[in-house]
């Protein structure tokens, strides 16, 4: 090399020295330099200010024609031959290729750098392996990554394993899938929401409460409106094994409330919208009901679709169930009493509650015994208000078979005497131990109403009543019994008593007491009983289906007008 330079200076001195005698001679660049005199050589900063350039080429071929004779000085292992520009001179450079190293013109030529030994030539990412190849590099992710190996590329990234995988696959479908099933319920909540709203305004829920928080008095103002979460869940869901009763206006639930408390939910069947306000307003009064022998109304729900009332729960069943067990335990004075009871509680809606109240569906079914087998009126879903300044309402005729006033079943005018009759009935059930109406009994027998009033009249009491009752009772007190009784059954309301004067004859009934030492006669010892009045044609002018029911209609009797609609109170 250092031969070629000294020929290449010796060579530009000769060409110089030619057509000018210089005395001084310098390489640098061209541009950089002008001559003034010698003295530019002699300034201390002279090579500072002149940059040194070595321009040199081999020959004056061009890297084509040189390739292809003798005299082509590059070396042929991974070196470049470039044709020289520069000058006009021609030539060429040899030089080594990109990730190549040494001397293009001497044995063994360029050789190949190895990029993965310094990490300032190899730009392989931390999680990547460099490989070496000749003239150039790879890089290899590791184990568990993905991605090209390359700092400036994608590098690497971990790979999940197939485990992994499988369970963000499960993670996100369940996550979509809870997702939509939140929005699914989270639509049907807002609509339930907007249709209990609805429900509450329609059964008058709103009306209710400003009707509660008006009137004055501890008992209106601690019956609560409840939510239909709350009886759902006092119901087990409406639950089949909690219902305690059917009736023809509804079921009845059993209930624990949060508070441990035992209730009766009564779940309507319908509801009239034309009427609500006056359902709400009989819903007050009954609510403002306080007697020992009514069951009371805690409270009411508005949100379903028909209005749920909540009762106290009464444990020991019916009447009716007591009657009409084999061997009942009901004894003469256990009759006694609990017909005084639910007279009383009757007597005291007539005449004590601060607007007169009708039950309209009085029978032993809605008569209920407490733990200590207490009578209690029951369900109310029937009973109308009567206005103080009236004796009568017209109504929609309802009731149940077998109890039913004749007077009002043809006229359908309601009055206080129409209870009375309905009792009259329970009376002649309790005395004679049987049902209302039994399609199983002879046509004669079927009701028990016109059945008891026949037998009075054909001395024949003795033999229908109830063997407890028979063996129990004087004929004297049995007799005065069925003159109540006969007297309750008139088929004309004004010849009925009230129920005051029923419960005052009930108590004086009680209270008779049987002379150990008196020459009392008793039924079995009777050949005659008192003489009756004529017993009434047949009351019902329909026959008697198979089975006993409640009755709803409304009829005309002689006239060509009907009796106006009424409304059934829950």
């Amino acid at each position: 090399m250092i031969l070629i330079l000294f020929r290449l200076v010796f060579l530009c001195l000769l060409q110089v020295w030619s057509y000018e005698n210089c005395s001084y001679a310098f390489m640098g660049e061209q541009d950089s330099f002008y001559f003034n005199n010698l003295s530019d050589f002699s300034d201390p900063n002279f090579g500072n200010r002149v940059p040194i350039v070595l321009d040199y080429a081999i020959g004056t071929q061009s890297c084509a024609v040189a390739n292809n004779s003798n005299a082509y000085l590059c070396n042929p292992n991974n070196t470049l031959c470039t044709d020289n520009t520069d000058s006009g001179s021609g030539g060429y450079l040899c030089s080594c290729e990109n990730g190549y190293e040494g001397n293009p013109y001497l044995s063994p030529g360029c050789t190949d750098i190895d990029e993965c030994e310094d990490p300032n030539l190899n730009d392989c990412d931390g999680n990547a392996t460099c490989i070496n190849t000749p003239g150039n590099f790879s890089c290899s992710c590791n184990d568990h990554y993905f991605g090209d190996g390359r700092g400036d590329g994608r590098g690497c990234t971990r790979q999940a394993s197939q485990i992994s995988l499988i369970l963000g696959l499960s993670f996100g479908f369940l996550s979509l899938l809870i997702g939509v099933t939140w929005i699914y319920f989270c639509i049907n909540r807002r609509k339930l929401i907007k249709l209990r709203e609805q429900f509450f305004q329609q059964n008058g829920g709103i009306l209710m409460k400003q009707k509660i928080s008006s009137i004055d008095g501890t008992r209106a103002e601690s019956s609560k409106i409840f939510t239909v979460e709350e009886l759902k869940k006092a119901t087990n869901n409406y639950a089949e094994n909690q219902i305690i009763g059917r009736g023809g206006y509804g079921v009845v639930y059993k209930g624990i409330l949060p508070d441990q408390r035992i209730v009766a939910i009564k779940k309507s069947k319908v509801m009239d919208e034309n009427q609500v306000e006056q359902f709400i307003n009989e819903l007050l009064i009954v609510t403002q009901v306080n007697h020992r022998n009514v069951v009371k109304l805690l409270g009411c729900c508005f949100e379903s679709e028909v209005p749920e009332l909540v009762y106290e729960y009464i444990p020991n069943g019916t009447l009716f169930e007591h009657i009409h067990k084999p061997l009942s335990w009901l004894t003469l004075e256990h009759r006694l009493r609990i017909a005084t009871e639910a007279a009383g509680a009757l007597s005291y809606l007539h005449s004590a509650a601060s607007i007169p109240i009708i039950h309209r569906d009085v029978k032993s079914t809605n008569i209920l015994l407490d733990a200590n087998n207490v009578a209690k009126m029951a369900d109310f879903g029937a009973s109308r208000l009567v206005p103080l300044d009236q004796t009568r309402v017209a109504t929609l005729v309802q009731g149940t078979l077998g109890y039913l006033d004749p007077e009002y079943f043809h006229t359908g005018q309601l009055n206080e005497k129409s209870d009375v009759y309905s009792f009259g009935v329970v009376l002649a059930e309790l005395l004679t131990g049987k049902k209302p109406i039994c399609p199983e009994r002879s046509q004669e027998e079927r009701n028990l109403a016109t059945y008891f009033i026949v037998s009075m009249k054909e001395n024949r009491l003795c033999q229908i009543l109830e063997p407890h009752v028979e063996k129990e009772g004087t004929l004297e007190q049995l007799q005065a019994i069925a003159e109540l009784v006969k007297r309750c059954l008139c088929v004309k309301s004004e010849e009925r008593p009230t129920m005051k004067e029923v419960v005052v004859e009930l108590e004086s009934l009680r209270k008779y007491k049987k002379d150990p030492w008196g020459n009392q006669q008793s039924c079995e010892e009777s050949e005659s009983l008192l003489s009756s009045d004529e017993a009434p044609t047949n009351i019902y002018a329909l026959s008697i289906g198979p089975s006993t029911g409640d009755i709803s209609g409304h009829y005309s009797v002689g006239s060509s007008t009907t009796p106006p609609l009424g409304k059934s109170f829950y």
